[in-house]
């Protein structure tokens, strides 16, 4: 079985050979192909470039036996034809140099066509879809509104949300507003990466888990609900939700009506999954910093969440987050090695 349809028929719970594997920021910094493709680009240049972008999406592909690309992308430049202002900062990471706070900055983002804006990402799509052909499946994805919105509001990265949660709180229109043209945006964004050819999509509400179950449900569930439901309307693609510190609240994110739910480190795999239900795929759950080690003590971990699983069907391994800088690459190697090997089912 090739890894296109180990991972497509894992992800509508259907019996694989073995468990699929791939991992989030699977191309990144820890790979010296990429630095050395980033020694001359910024981040911003290589999501310009379909070219560059594509030779990136492949590069974990021709070294490592992993089942699914994940399109090189990131989650903020969607938000610059709505007039933000992105940089990625040397240091500090993304800044958006005009954060909304107010309900006027929300009504003056503006919609657009992702066809037209978004192209360089769309053309990459094409083109690691046709490079690709069966070997790996390849994954689409967007943010996820609560995460978008927070990065719009904080202007960056945030430990505590502060500014997010009080205009969520203290002008519950405003905030529907903001939630309605990002969830237009991103179901458009979307259903344009699947007409290109993706083959899965992937909403990252990373920061999802900064709320309270019943927060989630009231300010955000709404918009992600509908999202997945514009999607499935025009195409049977699996749509996977992933986010951190959702252990809590699991059953509100799997409301959200993905096929697919992303699980972190900080609950074992098996409670998870009793906790989302046997009607859905679980991808997860290897702690990233598990990539530091070697040896026996990195196969003992991949061997406790299989044990897990036990071979239900509808798991994908991967990691609770994406690899760490300074990653050794073999070990990520060697994860999608053992993976196979350790789940390979007997005929």
């Amino acid at each position: 079985m090739l890894g296109s349809e180990r991972f497509l028929r894992a992800c509508r719970r259907e019996q694989v050979d073995r468990t699929p594997v791939w991992f989030m920021r699977q191309a990144g910094r820890y790979q010296a192909a990429y630095r050395e493709i980033r020694a001359q680009h910024t981040l911003l240049d290589i999501v310009a470039s379909s070219e560059l972008s594509a030779r990136v999406t492949m590069i974990p592909i021709e070294n490592m036996p992993v089942d699914a690309a994940i399109i090189f992308a990131d989650i903020l430049p969607p938000l610059v034809p709505m007039g933000m202002q992105l940089e990625f900062a040397r240091g500090e990471g993304p800044v958006l140099h005009n954060p909304i706070s107010n309900r006027s900055d929300i009504e003056a983002l503006k919609p657009y066509d992702p066809g037209a804006e978004l192209r360089s990402t769309l053309d990459a799509i094409s083109s690691v879809r046709q490079m690709l052909g069966e070997r790996a499946a390849l994954i689409g994805f967007a943010g996820g509104p609560f995460t978008l919105a927070s990065y719009m509001i904080e202007g960056g990265s945030s430990r505590n949300y502060v500014k997010t949660k009080q205009l969520m709180y203290t002008d519950e229109a405003a905030w529907g507003l903001l939630m309605a043209k990002l969830g237009d945006m991103t179901a458009d964004y979307l259903i344009a990466q699947i007409a290109a050819g993706a083959q899965c999509v992937q909403l990252f509400d990373s920061w999802a888990g900064a709320l309270g179950p019943d927060d989630y449900r009231r300010y955000v569930l709404p918009t992600t609900r509908t999202i997945i439901e514009r999607v499935k309307a025009v195409s049977d693609v699996p749509v996977i939700l992933f986010g951190t510190n959702t252990s809590g609240m699991l059953d509100a994110i799997t409301a959200a009506g993905s096929d697919v739910v992303g699980v972190d480190w900080r609950i074992s795999i098996d409670k998870a999954w009793g906790e989302i239900g046997a009607d859905r795929a679980v991808q997860g759950n290897l702690d990233p910093v598990r990539l530091f080690d070697s040896g026996e003590s990195l196969k003992a971990a991949v061997e406790a969440i299989l044990d897990e699983v036990g071979n239900r069907p509808g798991h994908i391994f991967n990691l609770g987050h994406g690899i760490l800088p300074g990653t050794p690459e073999e070990n990520v190697r060697t994860v999608a090695e053992l993976v196979h090997q350790l789940s390979e089912r007997q005929h």
